[in-house]
């Protein structure tokens, strides 16, 4: 698949974020090359990312600090995120 790169202990994955949803969960496959997340937070000054960080810390045991996004302002998103075993696991997955 290529939505996700793995760089040292790190994940990269590509993410189409589809904010104002009705609940915050992982749509699946977007176009073969990213991860459609619906996120409930609207589009508005930062609310959805902040939702995305904690949706993600929470589905992957990450901590918060430890998940970067590259693309904040736009839909189309790279989230970095430490590659632990939930995280392998939800790779693998695929």
């Amino acid at each position: 698949m290529g939505f996700y790169e793995i760089k040292d202990d790190k994940v990269i994955i590509n993410i189409k974020a589809q904010p104002n949803s009705s609940k915050n969960k992982i749509a699946g496959i977007y176009d073969e090359n990213q991860i459609k997340i619906n996120i409930k937070a609207p589009a508005v000054e930062g609310a959805a990312n902040k939702e995305l960080i904690k949706f993600l810390s929470k589905t992957f045991k990450v901590p918060k600090s430890e998940i970067e996004i590259k693309g904040e302002t736009s839909k189309q998103k790279k989230v970095i995120l430490p590659l632990n075993e939930k995280v392998k696991e939800f790779l693998d997955s695929f």
